[in-house]
C-alpha cells in the first residue's frame, strides 16, 4: 500500500535555512541572465547598425524572432516540465540558452545572429516559466510572495546591469562580448545547478513516492540542522488533474486570468515602458537626451519589484495587483495629458510613479501569482500556456503601439494600456484566488 509523503505540508513548515537560500540563488542566477539577455538587445542593435554589420530591415527580424522563440519556449517547456520534471527542464533550457549565446558572439553575419537569437529566445521563454514555478514549490507560504518577488527583482536587475556593462564594453570592444558574458555566465550556472534537487511535490504527484520521501528526509535534515520540526499541517488532497482539466472550471477561469494578466503586463512593458524614450522625444522634452530616462527606468523598476515583494505578503496578491493597476490608470492618464510645455521634472515624477506601479505588477504577476494558480501536476503546462500568450503579446504590441502613436499620438497608446488594465482588475477581482499565506495544496483545492 502506497503511503502519502505529504511533501507540500512538510516543505511548508520548514524554517528558512541555507537550503532555501541555495535554491533561490541557483535558480535566481539563471533568471538574472534571462533578464540580462532580454534587455541586451538595445545596445546590440545600436552597435550592429553603427558598424554596418546589419541593415535596417533586419532589425525587426532580430527583435520579433526573439519573442517568437520565447513564446514557443514558454509553451513547450511547460509540457516538458510536467512530464520530465523541474530539474531536467531548468537544466536543459539553460544549456540551450548558454550555447546559443556563445554561438551568437561568433556569428559571421546578421542572418546567423538572428537564428542564434531565435534559439536564445527558446531558452529565455523556458527559463521564466520553470524558474518561478520551481521556486514556488520549495518556499514556505508565509514568505512565498517575498521570495518570488525578489526573484523578479533579479530578472529586472538585468536592465541596469546590461546598461552599465554595455556602456563600458560596447564602445571599445563591440557587441560580441555582451553575448560571451551571457553564455559563459549561463554555462557556469548550468554546472552549479547540477546539485539542485528535484521538486518533492512533483515527484509525489507522479507517484514516485519512494524518491519523494528520501528527498524530503534529506531536505528536512538540512533545513532543521538537527532541531525538532513542528508537525506538518495536512490538507486533504485535491483530485489529481489531467491536462484536459485546464480547460474545465474552475481551472479554466484561473487559466484565463493568468493569460490575461500576462498579456497585460507584457504589453505594458514592451508596448509602453520600452517606448518611453520615443514618447519623450515626441513630446519635445529635453530630458530625452539626459540621464533621466535611464534613472527612471532602472530605479523605478527595481523599487516596484521591491514594493511588490512587500505588499504581496503584507496585503495579498489580489489587492496588490488591483491597487497597482489603479495607480497605473491614474498615472497613465496624467502622463498622457502632458504636452511639449510640461515641466520635465513633473513628467519624470509621474513617469517614475507609473513605472513603479507597472513593476509592482511585473514582480507579482510573473513571479508570484501565476505559478500559484495551478496544482503541481499541471503547474508548468498551465503557466507555460499563460506565458506563451503573454510573450505572444510582445510580438504584436510594438506594431499596435506604432500604429496608435501615428494616428492618435500618446493618448491613444495610454488608453490601450488603461483598457487592458481595467479588464485585468475585473478578472482578478471576480476569478482570481488569494494564495497569501496558504499552502499550494490548499490553493489548488479552492473551488
Amino acid at each position: 500500500m502506497t503511503t502519502a509523503v505529504n511533501a507540500g505540508a512538510r516543505l511548508d513548515r520548514l524554517p528558512i535555512s541555507s537550503f532555501h537560500y541555495r535554491i533561490f540563488w541557483l535558480v535566481g542566477a539563471g533568471m538574472f541572465f534571462d533578464g540580462y539577455d532580454l534587455y541586451v538587445a538595445g545596445g546590440v542593435i545600436a552597435s550592429v547598425l553603427q558598424t554596418k554589420f546589419a541593415a535596417g530591415p533586419q532589425i525587426p527580424q532580430f527583435v520579433s524572432l526573439t519573442f517568437v522563440g520565447m513564446t514557443i519556449g514558454a509553451l513547450v517547456t511547460g509540457f516538458i516540465g510536467d512530464k520530465m520534471g523541474r530539474r531536467f527542464t531548468y537544466q536543459i533550457n539553460l544549456l540551450i540558452f548558454g550555447l546559443a549565446s556563445l554561438a551568437a558572439a561568433f556569428a559571421q553575419d546578421m542572418d546567423q545572429l538572428i537564428i542564434c537569437r531565435f534559439v536564445q529566445g527558446l531558452g529565455l521563454g523556458a527559463e521564466i516559466v520553470v524558474g518561478y514555478s520551481t521556486l514556488t514549490e520549495f518556499v514556505p507560504p508565509g514568505s512565498r510572495g517575498r521570495w518570488l518577488s525578489f526573484m523578479a527583482f533579479l530578472v529586472v536587475a538585468g536592465f541596469p546591469a546590461t546598461a552599465i556593462i554595455g556602456y563600458l564594453i560596447i564602445p571599445s570592444f563591440g557587441w560580441r562580448p555582451m553575448f560571451i558574458i551571457a553564455g559563459v555566465g549561463s554555462l557556469i550556472v548550468w554546472w552549479l545547478r547540477k546539485n539542485l534537487p528535484e521538486s518533492p511535490r512533483w515527484l509525489e504527484s507522479q507517484g514516485r513516492t519512494d524518491e519523494a520521501e528520501a528527498l524530503m528526509q534529506s531536505i528536512e535534515q538540512e533545513a532543521s540542522n538537527g532541531a525538532a520540526l513542528p508537525p506538518p499541517v495536512i490538507v486533504a488532497p485535491a483530485p489529481q488533474l489531467a491536462a484536459s482539466d485546464m480547460f474545465k472550471p474552475p481551472i479554466l477561469q484561473r487559466l484565463l486570468v493568468g493569460c490575461w494578466v500576462l498579456i497585460t503586463i507584457n504589453t505594458l512593458i514592451f508596448g509602453f515602458v520600452i517606448f518611453l524614450p520615443q514618447f519623450f522625444l515626441r513630446q519635445g522634452l529635453t530630458i530625452t537626451n539626459s540621464l533621466g530616462y535611464t534613472v527612471v527606468l532602472s530605479v523605478a523598476s527595481l523599487v516596484g519589484c521591491a514594493l511588490g515583494a512587500y505588499t504581496s505578503d503584507a496585503i495579498g496578491r489580489r489587492w496588490s495587483i488591483i491597487g497597482a493597476s489603479i495607480v497605473t490608470i491614474i498615472a497613465g492618464w496624467m502622463y498622457a495629458r502632458f504636452g511639449k510645455d510640461a515641466d520635465p521634472m513633473l513628467v519624470l515624477s509621474v513617469g517614475f510613479v507609473l513605472i513603479v506601479a507597472i513593476y509592482v505588477q511585473t514582480a507579482i504577476l510573473f513571479g508570484v501569482y501565476t505559478p500559484e494558480l495551478f496544482p503541481t501536476e499541471i503547474r508548468l503546462r498551465a503557466n507555460g500556456i499563460c506565458n506563451a500568450f503573454g510573450r505572444g503579446a510582445t510580438v504584436v504590441s510594438p506594431f499596435i503601439v506604432t500604429a496608435l502613436m501615428a494616428s492618435y499620438a500618446l493618448p491613444g497608446v495610454v488608453w490601450l494600456m488603461i483598457g487592458l488594465v481595467v479588464v485585468q482588475i475585473v478578472a482578478v477581482y471576480l476569478w482570481g484566488v488569494e494564495p497569501r499565506k496558504r499552502g499550494l495544496e490548499a490553493v489548488a483545492a479552492t473551488p
